[in-house]
């Protein structure tokens, strides 16, 4: 019988002061119990920490008089939290580089695989030490050499849930773990060889301009150099029994938000230089073998995609199964998308890229002086549309957006066009503070732009299912009930790829969204319907701009049928 998830956490520090207390605060906020671990701090850190030490307010401050490490610190919070009877510990740094926000989904993630070791992987800004991230990438290769395989994209990130029993298995066998900062790297290797599975969640993160770093340029960089020495000689010596233990594969990410932005920034900018120097076609064979990596290696987004496709060749009547060349036309696609939008954003395409098709419905809505609500996909490219608008009619726009999963992405566009961030709005689920202030702006005649084809991050089974590809699918009830309080027109707004150049349809979907009493879920799901039928003719006319690489089909938590 499993044990019931009881989570606790953990936080080391040395000298961090400034921060802790607002970290412990937010953990305390979400229910967790706390164990700071004073590893040796000086003052004023060490009277800071001591004051936060409440246990009948569930935080518990341990000092260490001698300084251990940071690996020495969060072993003594393993040993406290098994004396606690707590299954899971989440590991949270004192220097709040980490988004506190993404606490509740490491638990989730924890909550749905409790024998896996849930990691964050760090989506970086540009506080980053180039230093750092280079020295992190060495390692990253290492990793996937000591593990013979390529799940675990960053082992060296401080933001995790460790399953307690399989810690303390690891501990009771007496192998040797580093202290320091070659902890993080080693236990997480170490648990992975044992059969540990590891999840992985995007986080964001920051340097804080006044953060206190504990790394030892010299010092540490030797630790973790003698690590993977240690660690590649163990694996050598012990690979039958490695590859034996090797973990199972966590199937499915059940949510479209938990798939990381897999582009490193870098890479990124090269993808840029060389679109401006090849151009399209050029930039595309250039980046291809880079494209074709990660098709290999996105197990997830490759079967998303193999499934999507299987669907719309049947519904197009086509006895025939995609191809791993299909699967990897799909991804080139993207990119091909992804480059597009770059270079409509920095003005390497003209207005003309974008031809209007069927836009009646488009002129309406502009020669209206109060706003509307415009639903979209992630089909085609909607958003190079925006870059080529003129200025006034852009800045007409607000882009509700989710954009955490593709940080690296979106910042490059911000670098070269501060514009890309113009207008849009970063939301995880509309409350009625954010559907006020929405009102007030279509008032002003503003058009709200939303996705119809995303479960938002928070959906609380509100979605409806509906067919789609001769399948029931679930599709979001915000766009509709937004629409309902916004008391607003509705239009739909789709823009493929035909030949050279994109073309730009939009039609009305509703003057406006009536949701009756007694009727309202049925009401929901005819909207939803309506939108999911549009989107389905649109798709199947060119199946590779489709661009949601996750299950659409599965069922979020909690959501039943409208």
């Amino acid at each position: 019988m499993t044990a019931p998830f009881r989570p606790c956490a953990i936080v080391p520090s040395r000298n961090h002061w400034r921060a802790v207390g607002a970290v412990v605060a937010g953990l305390r906020a979400r229910g967790l119990p706390v164990f700071v671990i004073d590893d040796g701090s000086e003052e004023p850190a060490r009277s800071t920490l001591a004051a936060l030490h409440d246990p009948a307010g569930g935080v518990t401050v341990r000092r260490l008089e001698v300084n251990q490490g940071k690996g020495g610190a969060v072993l003594e919070g393993f040993r406290m939290a098994l004396a606690g009877g707590f299954t899971h510990a989440a590991q949270v740094d004192a220097d709040e580089q980490h988004d506190p926000e993404a606490v509740p989904d490491l638990l989730d993630l924890a909550r749905r695989h409790p024998d896996a070791l849930v990691t964050g992987v760090p989506v970086y800004d540009a506080t980053i030490p180039k230093g750092r991230a280079i020295g992190r990438w060495v390692t990253h290769v290492w990793v996937w050499v000591e593990t013979l395989s390529l799940r675990i994209r960053d082992s060296m990130c401080g933001f995790r849930v460790y399953p307690l029993a399989a810690v303390e298995r690891l501990l009771a066998s007496g192998e040797r773990l580093g202290r320091r900062m070659d902890f993080d790297t080693e236990v997480m290797v170490r648990l992975f060889w044992r059969g540990t599975p590891v999840a992985e969640l995007p986080v964001r993160v920051t340097y804080p301009p006044d953060n206190t770093s504990n790394f030892d340029l010299l010092r540490d960089n030797v630790r973790i150099s003698a690590m993977h020495t240690r660690l590649v000689c163990t694996m050598l010596l012990r690979l039958p029994g490695i590859l034996r233990n090797r973990p199972r594969r966590l199937e499915g990410v059940t949510h479209w938000a938990g798939l990381a932005e897999r582009g490193l920034y870098w890479g990124l900018r090269f993808c840029a230089a060389a679109y401006r120097l090849l151009g399209r076609r050029g930039c595309l064979a250039v980046i291809a073998p880079v494209v074709l990596y990660f098709y290999l290696t996105g197990a997830e987004q490759r079967r998303a995609s193999a499934a999507f496709l299987a669907r719309a060749f049947k519904a197009q009547g086509e006895r025939r199964r995609p191809t791993p060349l299909d699967g990897f036309r799909h991804f080139l696609s993207f990119a091909g998308r992804a480059l597009d939008t770059f270079a409509g954003w920095t003005g390497w395409l003209g207005p003309d890229a974008v031809q209007p098709g069927e836009v009646g419905a488009l002129r309406e809505a502009a020669a209206q002086d109060r706003g509307a609500l415009f639903i979209v996909a992630h089909l085609g490219n909607v958003d190079l549309s925006r870059a080529v608008l003129d200025a006034a009619t852009r800045r007409r726009l607000l882009v509700l957006v989710h954009t955490r999963h593709a940080e690296n992405y979106n910042r490059i566009l911000r670098e070269w066009n501060p514009e890309a961030a113009v207008n849009t709005r970063q939301v995880t689920e509309i409350g009625p503070e954010t559907a006020i202030a929405l009102k007030e702006r279509v008032e002003q005649g503003q058009w709200i732009v939303i996705a119809g084809d995303r479960v938002p991050v928070q959906s609380r089974g509100r979605v409806s299912l509906v067919p789609f590809l001769g399948e029931p699918a679930p599709f979001s009830q915000g766009p509709y009930i937004l629409a309902a309080l916004l008391d607003c027109p509705v239009y739909l707004l789709f823009c493929r790829r035909e030949g050279g150049r994109y073309r730009l349809d939009a039609e009305k979907l509703a003057e406006r969204v009536v949701l009756p009493r007694g009727r309202r879920g049925e009401a929901l799901a005819g909207y939803a319907a309506a939108f999911a039928g549009r989107l389905e003719q649109h798709a199947l006319a060119d199946p590779y701009q489709w661009f949601n690489f996750f299950d659409f089909w599965a069922r979020p938590k909690g959501s039943t049928p409208s």
